[in-house]
C-alpha cells in the first residue's frame, strides 16, 4: 500500500513538474512575441541569427522570397516564340496546346535575331495539369519560355488556370489561314502552268 503511494505521488509530482515546465516555456514565448523576425529566406546568412521574435509571416502583405530556380507559374513571351512546338512535344503530361499558321509574308524576328515564320493563334498552358518538371525551359530554343516566382495563382474554377499566349485574334487567325491556302493555290497553279508550257517545248 505504502509503495503504491509512493509511485501515485511520484507520478503527480512529474506530471506537475512537467506542466509548471510547459507553462514557463509558452509564457516566455508569449512575452517575446512582441518581436518580429524579418522575412528572410533560409539560405541567407543571417538567418539563423534571429533567434526570438515571431515567425508567422503576415501573408500576403510578407512572403519568404522564392529561390532564383524555383518551378512556378510558366509564362510564355509570345513575341520571342517561333512556334517551334518543342515544349508541347517534351511535355510530359501533354499541359500545352499550340496550332500554328505559315505567314505568307516577313512577320520580323525574335529578340536573339531568330526569325519568325509562323503564328500562334492558339498557345495554351494548362497549370492544373503542369507536373512542374520544366523540360518545356530547357527545351526551347529562343528562351522564350520561363518559369516565374509567381507561385500563388489558385482559382475557384479550374478553367481559369489555362493561359492563353498567342499573337492573333480569332479573326486574324482565320484570315492568315485563308491568305496562306490562296498563296499554296497560286504557287500549285504556277507551278502547273509552267508544266504545261514545258510539255508544249518538248
Amino acid at each position: 500500500m505504502e509503495r503504491t503511494a509512493i509511485k501515485r505521488n511520484s507520478g503527480f509530482v512529474a506530471v506537475v513538474k512537467s506542466l509548471v515546465s510547459g507553462a514557463r516555456l509558452t509564457m516566455r514565448h508569449f512575452l517575446k512575441a512582441g518581436k518580429r523576425r524579418s522575412s528572410e529566406y533560409v539560405s541567407d546568412e543571417s538567418y539563423f541569427d534571429q533567434k526570438e521574435g515571431a515567425v508567422t509571416l503576415c501573408y500576403p502583405y510578407e512572403a519568404l522570397p522564392v529561390p532564383d530556380n524555383g518551378r512556378y507559374r510558366l509564362h510564355n513571351e509570345i513575341d520571342d516564340c517561333i512556334v517551334c512546338d518543342l515544349c508541347a512535344k517534351i511535355c510530359p503530361v501533354n499541359c500545352i496546346t499550340i496550332e500554328s499558321v505559315k505567314a505568307t509574308e516577313e512577320i520580323g524576328s525574335t529578340s536573339d535575331g531568330t526569325k519568325k515564320r509562323l503564328y500562334a493563334p492558339v498557345f495554351d498552358i494548362d497549370m492544373a495539369k503542369c507536373c512542374y518538371c520544366g523540360l518545356c525551359t530547357t527545351v526551347c530554343p529562343t528562351d522564350c519560355l520561363t518559369m516565374t516566382p509567381v507561385y500563388d495563382f489558385s482559382e475557384v474554377d479550374i478553367k481559369n488556370m489555362v493561359y492563353h499566349f498567342t499573337n492573333l485574334t480569332p479573326e486574324q487567325a482565320e484570315e492568315k489561314k485563308q491568305l496562306f491556302e490562296k498563296q499554296q493555290e497560286e504557287m500549285a497553279a504556277a507551278k502547273a502552268a509552267a508544266l504545261a508550257a514545258r510539255k508544249k517545248q518538248g
